[in-house]
């Protein structure tokens, strides 16, 4: 399957945010909303454990508020939730000693593309409920589909995969 995903990913030795023609800045919280740039990548290495979620989605709404997208921070927030804890918990324990779970956003003129890397061969499952819709698990990847205007996933030779997630950049109507 043929990804957008491919260009984005390197492993980070920390977080950073990058935008075409101003260099590499830690991302600043702090820092007053600008101008969206007109391109413009972050990435985010996760600790492979459960306290990195809370880090994916502090940089998600971070990264979302410095390029002007604070619209959109709830849904790429839960949307990169979603993956990265489907990654936590499905993809890092079958692969021990493996590389950490990478996130990455990049930003074009019309469309924020999220991923999520991991070591594990694997495809995403989607499971929708087969029972009541009470589940408690199964349903990350039916909200990603909800929320987003697609997803896929792509292997990441010489092993793991990427799911990613691509968001239009228009400010809802």
């Amino acid at each position: 399957m043929s990804s957008p995903a491919h260009p984005l990913l390197r492993p980070p030795a920390t977080a950073a945010i990058r935008t075409s023609g101003r260099g590499t800045a830690a991302a600043d919280p702090r820092r007053p909303e600008t101008a969206r740039p007109a391109s413009a990548s972050a990435t985010l290495r996760l600790a492979r454990g459960r306290e990195g979620l809370a880090r994916a989605r502090s940089f998600t709404r971070d990264t979302l508020r410095d390029w002007s997208l604070g619209h959109h921070c709830d849904d790429a927030t839960l949307m990169i939730s979603e993956l990265a804890a489907n990654a936590v918990t499905h993809a890092a324990p079958r692969c021990a000693g493996a590389p950490d779970i990478r996130l990455g956003f990049r930003l074009e003129p019309a469309h924020l593309l999220l991923t999520v890397s991991d070591p594990d061969d694997h495809p995403p499952v989607r499971t929708p409920g087969a029972g009541s819709g009470l589940e408690e698990d199964g349903r990350g990847l039916c909200i990603v589909a909800a929320l987003s205007e697609g997803w896929g996933w792509t292997p990441t030779p010489p092993a793991g995969k990427t799911v990613w997630a691509r968001l239009s950049t228009r400010p809802p109507i």
